[in-house]
């Protein structure tokens, strides 16, 4: 039991002995006293530019896409339930978060130089900035959508049988994703003349009567080919 009595006192004497006028002890106390001090800091100013006041205190996104959210279904519903700016440009967790931070500070730059400080400027970037968000919940599997939105969660009985149908087929065997068809869902969508929508009638339903079968049938039905094409 020697050693271990020695090893204290030298762990002791170590934290105990003056680095040039402060012990290390008290550097150690106070660099971790500091560091809880900038993670508080830096959490809580993150946390502050993920709100929707932050997002609306400037004029471009205020008097342009916000108000355009208002008359939407996502602001103002018979559930309640309203879904702000971060909720849907935001990853939640928290490096997919941070690396969201990073790509949204270039757009300090147009801030700046005020690339979109004037409707007319706005609407002549109005085509970029949607393909660059299109692109990016299209590369993450609409992440944000789904934040909310659950697919093994949908009831698709209470579907539109349309609906139902192309659920069943694409989104649910991932080969489609909610942007694919719901561009324009919170704002108005850009002049799309001579631009890809990103989601096209499928060809296999192109002139086809709306199928007779439920949506939960069509569910039976696509597993039973998944599976089919898997063995």
């Amino acid at each position: 039991m020697g050693w271990i009595r020695k090893l204290v006192l030298w762990a002791w004497h170590l934290v105990s002995t003056p680095a040039g006028t402060l012990s290390l002890g008290f550097l150690t106390l106070g660099g971790f006293v500091g560091g809880v001090i900038f993670w508080g800091a830096f959490n809580t100013a993150l946390e502050l530019t993920n709100t929707e006041t932050f997002c609306t205190s400037c004029h471009e996104m205020r008097d342009n896409v916000y108000q355009e959210l208002t008359r939407t279904i996502h602001f103002s519903n018979r559930s309640g339930v309203r879904a702000t700016c971060p909720d849907c440009h935001v990853p939640h967790d928290w490096t997919d978060k941070i690396a969201r931070k990073m790509q949204a500070s270039k757009e300090v730059w147009g801030k700046i130089f005020g690339t979109i400080n004037t409707r007319p400027k706005f609407l002549e970037h109005r085509l970029e900035l949607a393909q660059h968000e299109w692109a990016r919940l299209k590369a993450n599997d609409s992440l944000e959508c789904r934040n909310c939105h659950s697919s093994i969660a949908m009831d698709l009985q209470k579907q539109t049988q349309r609906a139902a149908a192309i659920h069943t087929r694409y989104l649910l065997p991932g080969r489609a994703t909610c942007i694919d068809c719901h561009k324009g869902i919170a704002h108005e969508l850009p002049n799309m003349e001579g631009i890809d929508p990103g989601w096209k009638m499928p060809p296999e339903l192109e002139g086809q009567s709306t199928s007779s079968l439920t949506p939960i049938d069509e569910l039976r039905k696509a597993m039973r080919e998944l599976h089919a094409s898997n063995f």
